[in-house]
């Protein structure tokens, strides 16, 4: 039977952690929310899933990094575990078979599902829900059939796009030392995510999240000010949307991949629907900077004509959420629930907010995320309206358009592309979006006055999405280095290279160079 607030506040304040402090907050927080999601508050008893797909490069990366951490650790009381981002766990290795045994009770096994909402409070679960690393002691857990053990876990992010991936956990037995899993638990995550950028075609790590705040007093400052206007139907259609609802104050979602234009769409539209307004863009920070973020901010959102976009709110650690919600619709967190329904872009019932859940922000607010299905809880009920943002690689028609208006403003003036340059940046999948482009054509025109595509980055010139080795990757760059010089005919480059003109012409069908081969 789920365990009810007074539970689980008269639970939190009888336990002390074992410095003698109280729990902290992460955890009673996780604790309220095993209780709403309806978790035992006896037994764990999470379901099969069924065989673990361990296909991914993530669980590729994962599951050598943790065999060779296990072979210097085999006789040792721990069990190393690797989990995706949904808490299924993909792979369990230990050499102890009286911990296996333990393991195998209570379902902490590959293929069963151990999140939040699955197994309460655990070290995975609250790692994967906060986004940051996290050790559960004995009687943290909320589950009592789990306070035998203490959990490290470590959350795993892809190095390129910045997507959670799973969580590194190691398990063992309540009386082990907690600080030395954590260290462990953090090397292996680490050397997992950086195995990962080794054999992500050898692309640039994504930054980390800065968490910037900008308050906007004029336009020519603003979130999207400077940005093109008048681009493809999709763009144009999807602003006007956004625009249509926030002019009459519904709460708007832009969700789609990253770099694909989301807090940009946003900042049009309000600027379109308001354009007196000011506009605060707050991007999400790292998750342990959150708490800072949120009060660094706060102050401006309920002022008279200021609109509010936050952004990738999916990102977000869950204890956050409450918060968040609680700041904008100016509510007490942890109001509970609030009625409505996410409406799609065709329409359907208006007004996810309730009648006391009017937003705090003067001009309204809105929100990115990747998809609908990703906004947190807390939020996904408040939202009116949601807008797909589609990727750069659906709106062919945008690509030159926006290459244009960058090298404009890099260089203060038109800069000419070739046709050749021009084929090159419309046939590029563009995996990274808008912000790939972005950088593609500042590298380009910081090296001439006329775009050709010897000056275009060689990986706008493969058109595979295979990913690369980094000797593969060097061989790809080389391979377009030589075909790009002025007046390199394809014997010339292939005595560079030191193959045969017909290993040229594979190589190039091998790596997808469409430009060059034509």
């Amino acid at each position: 039977m789920p365990a009810s607030d007074d539970v689980v506040s008269h639970r939190a304040g009888l336990l002390r952690a074992p410095d003698g402090e109280a729990l902290p907050q992460r955890v009673v927080a996780s604790w309220q929310r095993s209780a709403d999601y309806g978790v035992d508050l006896e037994t764990v008893e999470p379901v099969f899933s069924g065989t673990p797909v361990t296909d991914s490069l993530f669980a590729e990366c994962g599951q050598e990094v943790l065999s060779g951490l296990h072979r210097t650790l085999e006789n040792e009381p721990i069990s190393l575990m690797l989990t995706d981002a949904d808490g299924l766990v993909l792979g369990r290795l230990s050499g102890d078979t009286s911990l296996l045994r333990a393991l195998d009770a209570v379902h902490l096994a590959p293929g069963f599902a151990f999140s939040e909402r699955e197994a309460g409070t655990n070290g995975l679960g609250l790692a994967l829900a906060d986004r940051v690393p996290s050790v559960v002691r004995a009687e943290e857990h909320y589950s009592l059939s789990l306070c035998t053990y203490t959990c490290a876990a470590v959350p795993v992010l892809d190095p390129v796009s910045g997507r959670l991936e799973g969580a590194v956990n190691i398990t063992t037995w309540s009386r082990s030392n907690s600080d030395l899993l954590l260290a462990l638990a953090q090397s292996a995550a680490s050397n997992t995510s950086a195995l990962m950028l080794a054999r992500s075609q050898g692309r640039r790590p994504r930054p980390a999240p800065r968490g910037e705040v900008v308050r906007v007093e004029s336009a020519r400052l603003e979130p999207g000010s400077g940005t093109a206007h008048e681009l493809g139907e999709a763009w144009s259609d999807a602003v006007g949307r956004a625009a249509h609802a926030l002019a009459a104050g519904r709460v708007v979602a832009a969700v789609g991949e990253a770099g694909s234009g989301r807090a940009t769409l946003l900042a049009q539209a309000l600027r379109r629907a308001r354009p007196h307004d000011r506009i605060l863009s707050a991007a999400a920070p790292p998750p342990a900077d959150v708490e800072t973020w949120l009060a660094l901010w706060a102050p401006e959102v309920g002022k008279p004509h200021t609109g509010v976009i936050v952004r990738d709110v999916d990102v977000l650690p869950a204890w956050s959420a409450p918060a968040l919600r609680s700041l904008l619709v100016g509510r007490p967190s942890g109001a509970g629930p609030v009625g409505g329904a996410v409406v799609g872009l065709g329409g359907g019932r208006p007004g996810g907010t309730t009648a006391g859940d009017h937003p705090a922000s003067g001009a309204g607010w809105a929100v990115t995320a990747e998809s609908a299905n990703a906004l947190p809880a807390e939020l996904a009920p408040l939202v009116d309206v949601v807008v797909e943002v589609a990727p750069l690689r659906d709106r062919v028609e945008d690509v030159m358009r926006l290459a244009e208006h960058v090298a404009h403003r890099a260089r203060g003036r038109a800069i000419e592309f070739t046709p050749t340059a021009r084929r090159a940046l419309e046939s590029c999948p563009w995996p990274g979006n808008v912000e790939q482009l972005v950088r593609a054509v500042r590298h380009a025109v910081s090296r001439t006055n006329v775009v050709d595509v010897a000056h275009l980055p060689a990986e706008v010139l493969s058109g595979s999405s295979r990913a690369l080795t980094r000797i593969e990757a060097f061989e790809r760059d080389e391979i377009v280095r030589c075909l790009t010089r002025p007046g390199a005919t394809m014997k010339d480059a292939a005595a560079e290279l030191g193959m045969s003109r017909a290993t040229v012409y594979r190589k190039l069908g091998y790596y997808d160079l469409q430009v060059l081969r034509d």
